[in-house]
């Protein structure tokens, strides 16, 4: 059961999860003006609708349910990290200190008994939803590097570990491309760290824009280090996007006249790939960092703006 108002403004998703349909109702009505509005009368359906494709922002549940209650339910939706995130309020005539105290215990966000004040139901979930939008963007800056605007060392890891496993699962090979900006110290003291701060986030910008696929990853690595992950790459089309990366570095055309390699910035990139081994433990993300950093000095040491690969 989904119901949603005219306004084509994007509008935020209650789920209802209560056995008693007057109560579902009720709600729904309260609520139809502001919200999406999607309703289960057990929790079993309300877990599914949980982890579909569109999922609901906040959960208003009751505790009394058949099959499984509450309790039970709030614990599945804290238990599975699809749906952790998710505020619940328990909306019941349970009004215990001690029932409410469980609910709490077991995530819940709040605890509203039955009758309740309907202008006081609404505050409440605005409240809950507002809270959440802002802790949603605190894990979002997070994990953005503050210069550049991308994403930052933090992410890359997780990305790397996520990748690594899905590759392994799949058997399809990984990409990791590391890149490094040449004569980066001499350009700071060249021209300033004001204008080496710019200098990285046009880079970062102008590689960005280079990625196409949903699956693909830029992140700044530190310094004037950059990291780029391609799922489901084999090593030929992962130099064909190095090749790109860097025609995108020499087209923004930053001078650069403390360079022995080119009269602009420019990078060396250095790269591997492999295709991870569910059965093999001994290799891990670690080992393919290593190699795209090797790579990466090996393109270096070559003379700069080169492309090192394995």
């Amino acid at each position: 059961m989904e119901t949603q108002g005219d306004s084509k403004t994007h509008r935020e998703k209650l789920l209802i999860v209560d056995d008693n349909k007057q109560n579902i109702e009720l709600l729904m009505e309260l609520f139809r003006s502001g919200y999406k509005i999607a309703a289960a009368r057990n929790a079993q359906r309300a877990l599914k609708l949980a982890i579909s494709d569109s999922p609901p922002d906040i959960i208003l549940s009751d505790i009394l349910m058949p099959d499984m209650d509450g309790y039970e339910f709030c614990a599945k939706i804290k238990e599975d990290p699809r749906t952790k995130h998710i505020p619940i309020i328990f909306i019941t005539a349970v009004s215990e200190v001690m029932d409410e105290n469980r609910g709490f215990a077991l995530g819940a966000v709040d605890y509203i008994t039955k009758p309740f004040h309907p202008p006081m139901v609404k505050a409440r979930v605005k409240l809950h939803l507002n809270l959440k939008r802002k802790q949603e963007l605190l894990e979002k800056y997070a994990f953005i590097d503050a210069l550049t605007e991308i994403p930052n060392r933090r992410r890359f890891n997780e990305v790397i570990e996520k990748e690594w496993r899905r590759a392994g699962r799949s058997g399809y090979p990984i990409s990791l491309l590391f890149i490094d900006v040449d004569h980066f110290k001499a350009y700071n003291d060249t021209y300033g760290h004001g204008k080496g701060d710019e200098c990285l986030r046009r880079i970062a910008s102008a590689m960005a824009r280079t990625l196409r696929r949903a699956g693909d990853f830029i992140g700044r690595y530190g310094g004037e280090e950059f990291a780029v992950v391609l799922p489901d790459t084999k090593s030929d089309k992962a130099v064909a996007m190095a090749k790109t990366l860097q025609k995108a570095v020499d087209g923004i055309a930053i001078f650069h006249g403390a360079s022995s390699v080119a009269s602009h910035v420019t990078i060396s990139i250095g790269i591997a790939t492999v295709t991870p081994d569910d059965k093999d433990i001994s290799l891990t993300p670690k080992n393919l960092i290593d190699a795209a950093d090797k790579k990466m000095y090996e393109a270096k040491s070559r003379g700069r703006h080169q492309i090192a690969y394995k």
